[in-house]
């Protein structure tokens, strides 16, 4: 039997007014079996320099969950509470990434932003 997992991603907007983050060309349910590679993608715009990174996982009923921070532009701190996903940042995007997608990651996961201004 397959057993597939439904990643969402919601936009969180964080920072000062024209700073936004959202999904991918509007991408918000990826649906994947078991051990499958998985990437989740946001798009984000500012001004600023300084730019700080995070996704959160949040089941139903539950509180989100911290997975990684990730700087971008100017900044190289990385800090991940689960070390099965990574994240790779561009000028104006980021990436979750898993290699092995387990039934346990089915959720609902967040983008996040933050800059210094």
């Amino acid at each position: 039997m397959e057993r597939q997992m439904s990643l969402m991603i919601l936009i969180v907007v964080t920072g000062g007014f024209a700073d936004k983050i959202g999904p991918k060309d509007g991408d918000t349910n990826v649906i994947k079996e078991e051990g499958e590679f998985v990437r989740l993608s946001c798009t984000y715009e500012t001004n600023s320099n300084d730019v700080w990174l995070y996704w959160y996982r949040q089941y139903p009923n539950g509180e989100p969950q911290y997975l990684l921070l990730k700087g971008a532009r100017s900044k190289s701190y990385e800090n991940i509470a689960d070390k099965r996903f990574r994240s790779v940042t561009a000028q104006s995007s980021t990436e979750l990434i898993t290699d092995k997608a387990a039934l346990s990651d089915s959720a609902l996961y967040y983008c996040a932003l933050r800059v210094a201004q």
